[in-house]
C-alpha cells in the first residue's frame, strides 16, 4: 500500500488530480480501449475535481475516451434530484469536462428491483473490461462506498442501510436535518471495488484519523471496512497531516520519505 501524506488538503487534491490525469495520459485511451475511472461524491474530492476541470479547460487533459462509474446513490432519489449523487457528480464536475454522457454509468436510485440493477451495474462494469481506477473516499467509521461497518469484504453492488453516523454525517447535504437523509442506499461492493486495477482513497480532517490509523496499522477486518485496502496490489490512501494524526510518527516518517522521491 502507498501512503501520500500531504500538509494541507489543498496539496493532497492537487496530488490526487495529478494522478488521475497521469494514469489516464498514461492509458492512452481510445475509443476501443478506453479508461474506465470510478469515482465518488461529498466533500473531500471536490477540489480534486475543480483541478481537472482545470487541468481540461488548459488541454492538459482529455475524457472524451473515458468512462464513468458512480459508486452509489440514495435509494428514492432520481436523477434530477439535487440531493442525488447524480446529480452531484454533474454539478460539480462532469459538466466542466468532454466527457460522453453514454460514458457516465449511475446507479438508479428509482429503481423497484433492486437485485436486478445492482447485477446489471457489475455486468455494465465487466462489459467495459473493469475498472482501471476506483478513487473513493472513506467515512469516519472506515466505510468506503457505502460499505459500513461489518459489511462483507467480498461483498458485491447492492442494497445497503445506512448507520446512524454517516446518516448525521451526510445530513450536512440536507440542510443539516437527519430526518431527510435517506435510510437505504444502492452502493458498489467491497469486491467490486477491489476488482479495480487500482483503488485510491481520499481522506481529509482530524475525523478521519481513526480510520486512517486502522487502514494503515491496523488488522484486516470488516470492523473497518478501509483495512481491505491492504490486500490490493495497487492500493493507494492519499491524506492530509490533520487524516494522518492517530498513524505512528515513525510510519508516517517512513512514507513521507518513501514517496518523496516518487510521483
Amino acid at each position: 500500500m502507498r501512503v501520500i501524506i500531504k500538509q494541507s488538503y489543498d496539496e493532497m487534491s492537487e496530488w490526487a488530480a495529478k494522478y488521475i490525469a497521469y494514469s489516464i495520459k498514461k492509458h492512452r485511451p481510445t475509443p476501443k480501449r478506453p479508461f474506465v475511472l470510478g469515482i465518488p461524491s461529498g466533500s473531500t474530492p471536490l477540489k480534486m475535481f475543480e483541478l481537472l476541470a482545470q487541468m481540461y479547460k488548459k488541454g492538459e487533459i482529455s475524457f472524451e475516451n473515458v468512462i464513468f462509474f458512480a459508486m452509489g446513490e440514495y435509494i428514492g432519489v432520481g436523477a434530477g434530484d439535487e440531493h442525488g449523487f447524480q446529480y452531484f457528480l454533474w454539478d460539480k464536475f462532469l459538466k466542466y469536462v468532454n466527457v460522453k454522457k453514454e460514458h457516465t454509468h449511475f446507479l438508479d436510485g428509482l429503481t423497484t428491483n433492486y437485485a436486478k440493477e445492482c447485477a446489471n451495474y457489475e455486468k455494465a462494469i465487466k462489459d467495459c473490461g473493469g475498472v482501471d481506477l476506483f478513487v473513493g473516499g472513506v467515512g469516519e467509521d472506515g466505510h468506503i462506498a457505502f460499505n459500513e461497518p461489518y459489511s462483507s469484504l467480498a461483498s458485491r453492488t447492492r442494497a445497503k442501510l445506512l448507520t446512524p453516523s454517516t446518516i448525521k454525517a451526510n445530513s450536512r447535504f440536507f440542510d443539516n436535518d437527519e430526518s431527510k437523509v435517506p435510510p437505504l442506499v444502492l452502493t458498489i461492493g467491497i469486491e467490486t471495488m477491489m476488482e479495480a486495477k487500482e483503488v485510491m482513497i481520499l481522506a481529509s480532517g482530524k475525523q478521519k484519523e481513526l480510520a486512517l490509523h486502522h487502514a494503515v496499522e491496523g488488522s484486516l477486518t470488516h470492523v473497518w471496512p478501509i483495512s481491505v485496502l491492504q490486500k490490493h496490489p495497487h492500493g493507494i490512501i492519499v491524506c492530509d497531516d490533520a487524516a494522518a494524526g492517530e498513524i505512528s510518527v515513525g510510519v508516517a516518517e517512513y512514507f513521507k520519505d518513501i514517496e518523496s522521491h516518487t510521483f
